[in-house]
């Protein structure tokens, strides 16, 4: 196992850090947004910047590829001129139709798009079959552990760029916020693999990028955070927030991260960098709940505010997102790679509803017991 190396980035970008809340900081509380019907369903297509750093097709391996992230990035690569590889374990469709994508733009990614099937755990197999086939960037989208890319570098001696999608979870807790990317790390972050592996991307004289997203939402999106609200709102039950409801956080619009994850590929700015991705607002709990009605043309919503301490959830999670002050600038990748989001979060939450929750699809069941939970207390406190 690599050890845990905090490094010094030598960026021409300076972190400024003039106040503890920058003007980003959204101030939605469900006020009338006119979003038509046609720019919630506007062609996805990659972005065309001022800074064109693309050069020859390149032989791309995208470890993951079929769940979320790497459902969108593919296919950007893929519409780059890219030769595409996915590694998975073959468990789920290699390729699926996405809603909105049209016959032809599937036809034509399915017929393009390789894969590689096996185990990343299987480390004599990771070698052999990347050496045979000779990768020139490789994308990682679900490593975990630093012990799963050193078999890759290993297998790809010759590899022009390693890029990671770490987390923003590595940091530090602050009372500075926003977190930028010169900031403290936690060693003991439940994250601390993808702080490993950036050590050891470093400490291998690799090419490499880390990507560093705060919260991820949109279509496809397997953790629960759009779809935790979009549940309750159709149920039209309320909305049990922790504390007061001012917390700050910040979701990201996956399909602005795969842009991210393009703009970094051959770009001379982004060799050993480190960049924060997400949207370019910030958001309150409340204001969260608030936007995720005005998305899905529900009603706004009743919310609930309650204390996390006097309750024992067991093993239950009460509430998707962590309970405090979480987000991060994104003014480096602005800056140094000529990014920046598309879509804004009433926006990009609609655009995840329609193309998602509001077709009937989504991850995971409903589960109402903490939910029941907090109400059944509000209400004994109410009747005593």
């Amino acid at each position: 196992m690599a050890k845990l190396v905090v490094m010094q980035q030598s960026n021409t970008w300076v972190s400024p850090r003039s106040s503890v809340l920058p003007p980003s900081v959204s101030g939605f509380h469900g006020a009338s947004l006119n979003i038509s019907v046609q720019s919630w369903r506007r062609k996805w297509q990659p972005k065309v910047s001022g800074i064109q750093v693309m050069a020859s097709s390149k032989n791309i391996l995208v470890m993951g590829g079929t769940r979320f992230i790497g459902v969108f990035l593919s296919r950007l690569l893929v519409k780059e001129g890219h030769q595409v590889t996915l590694f998975t374990r073959g468990k789920a469709p290699i390729t699926q139709q996405l809603p909105g994508e049209s016959d032809e733009d599937y036809a034509d990614f399915k017929s393009k798009v390789l894969h590689l099937k096996g185990d990343r755990q299987d480390f004599e197999f990771v070698k052999t079959s990347l050496a045979a086939k000779g990768f020139d960037v490789v994308y990682d989208i679900n490593g975990r552990e630093a012990v799963e890319v050193e078999p890759i570098i290993d297998a790809l001696p010759n590899l022009q760029q390693y890029i990671y999608c770490s987390s923003a979870g590595v940091y530090l807790k602050t009372e500075t916020p926003p977190h930028f990317e010169v900031d403290a790390v936690d060693p003991k972050s439940r994250h601390k693999g993808k702080l490993e592996t950036e050590s050891l991307l470093d400490s291998r004289g690799v090419n490499w990028t880390s990507i560093r997203p705060v919260y991820i939402y949109g279509p496809l999106n397997y953790n629960p955070v759009e779809e935790w609200f979009f549940h309750r709102l159709k149920a039209g039950r309320p909305i049990p927030i922790p504390g007061s409801g001012i917390q700050i956080t910040q979701l990201g619009h996956v399909k602005d991260l795969a842009d991210a994850f393009i703009k970094v590929l051959g770009n001379p700015k982004a060799s050993k960098e480190v960049f924060n991705i997400s949207g370019s607002k910030y958001v309150t709990f409340d204001g969260l709940a608030k936007a995720c009605a005005k998305a899905a043309g529900f009603p706004e919503p009743e919310i609930i505010h309650y204390n996390p301490k006097e309750f024992d959830f067991g093993k239950l999670k009460a509430f998707p997102f962590r309970d405090q002050h979480f987000f991060a600038s994104i003014e480096k990748a602005k800056l140094e790679l000529g990014w920046s989001p598309e879509y804004d979060l009433v926006e990009g939450l609609a655009d995840s509803y329609n193309l998602d929750f509001g077709r009937g699809t989504y991850r995971k069941e409903v589960d109402f017991r903490t939910d029941d939970m907090i109400l059944e207390k509000k209400k004994s406190l109410v009747l005593t």
